[in-house]
């Protein structure tokens, strides 16, 4: 991670923003462009540089480069293409064009059928387009088309196709700006996945604290859809609380050792620097199951949960792990205010299973 104050990026949206009232002032004025103007819902003006300004009598094209910031995500570096034209009926129409995804399933916020250009940056696109239009005096309606030319490579790097989004990636941005690390957008992504995954009809959502644990879980429960599958990261009590806001009936939770013994703690954030293993707390635990006092001092100087665990195997007390996750089940219920079935399943690093527990709530 960069030394010092961390640098803020711009989003998709503002990019396709910058690059639409570059490409309506060429239009206009029919000569180039070099720069774009415009102000973001961050609440200040930000100034983006334009390139491959093209433009005829009826129609323009701009482009500009995704800069994400220190927080560079998949579309960190992506040109941002928008081809403005004149149109023959009022208002401002704006769709999708190469490399923008098209939504294909209900639980986003944009309907199905439509280019997956959201609501922020869609109005964004509307009032600036509408902006320059009047301060030129111009009453004529305005189609925007916003491409991306690498975008559909890109895709394979998000989660769209999961989430119903397919061609291409989506046209995001709620402020503007990135805000590097964010977890606001992080936490967006988790409740739209479950929206989707509502919306197909599904009431069993499994959660995972990242990639490896999902592929383990995609093992486990091969009957689920794989709308079912969310990574929830650290959000473990935002995602339970999501989850039962849509109404979900059951929660499986897949994952190891570091982060659940936290969960089993009452600890709903599993950041790393959020709070540090409890180790009296698992010895307990191990008490519980039957260790001698010798290995509970072994425990408590422990360097990591999953050194805790890789113990419990070798000296023979699998039903550590059903404690485990049986604490975890108690404590995300106790978290969401009952109401839902909770399971918890722990495996090891390479994927073998440990234990678990289900609690009916």
């Amino acid at each position: 991670m960069p030394e010092g104050p961390l640098r803020h990026g711009y989003t998709t949206g503002a990019c396709a923003t910058a690059c639409t009232k570059a490409a309506l002032l060429a239009l206009i004025q029919q000569q180039p462009v070099s720069e774009s103007t415009i102000w973001i819902p961050a609440g200040e003006w930000v100034t983006f540089q334009v390139h491959d300004v093209h433009f005829s009598p009826n129609e323009a094209q701009a482009a500009t480069i995704k800069d994400g910031g220190d927080d560079p995500d998949a579309t960190h570096g992506a040109t941002i293409v928008a081809t403005v034209s004149w149109a023959e009926t009022q208002g401002v129409d704006i769709d999708g064009g190469v490399g923008v995804g098209r939504v294909t399933k209900p639980g986003l916020p944009i309907p199905v059928g439509m280019a997956a250009i959201n609501p922020v940056p869609r109005q964004m696109i509307q009032s600036t387009v509408e902006s320059v239009l009047s301060e030129y005096g111009i009453e004529q309606g305005v189609k925007v088309v916003i491409s991306v030319p690498n975008g559909e490579e890109i895709a394979k790097k998000t989660l769209n196709a999961r989430l119903g989004i397919l061609g291409g990636i989506s046209i995001l941005g709620t402020r503007g700006i990135v805000v590097p690390f964010s977890t606001a957008s992080y936490r967006a992504s988790i409740a739209y996945a479950m929206n989707v995954a509502k919306e197909q009809g599904i009431s069993t959502v499994v959660l995972t604290t990242g990639g490896r644990s999902e592929k383990y879980a995609m093992k486990m429960f091969p009957d689920l859809p794989i709308e079912a599958f969310i990574e929830m990261g650290d959000f473990v009590g935002f995602s339970a609380k999501h989850a039962k806001r849509v109404g979900m009936k059951e929660i499986r939770f897949v994952g190891m050792m570091g982060k659940f013994s936290k969960v089993a703690q009452g600890i709903m954030m599993v950041h790393a620097k959020s709070a540090p293993i409890d180790f009296s707390f698992l010895a307990d635990l191990a008490r519980r199951v039957g260790v001698s006092e010798q290995q509970v001092e072994s425990i408590l100087s422990a360097n990591t949960a999953s050194q805790v665990g890789d113990w419990m195997v070798e000296w023979g007390y699998p039903q550590f792990f059903q404690e485990v996750a049986n604490s975890c089940c108690q404590q995300v219920l106790q978290h969401i205010g009952g109401g839902m079935r909770i399971a918890t399943y722990l495996t090891t690093l390479n994927g073998e299973y440990l234990g678990g527990a289900e609690i009916e709530g």
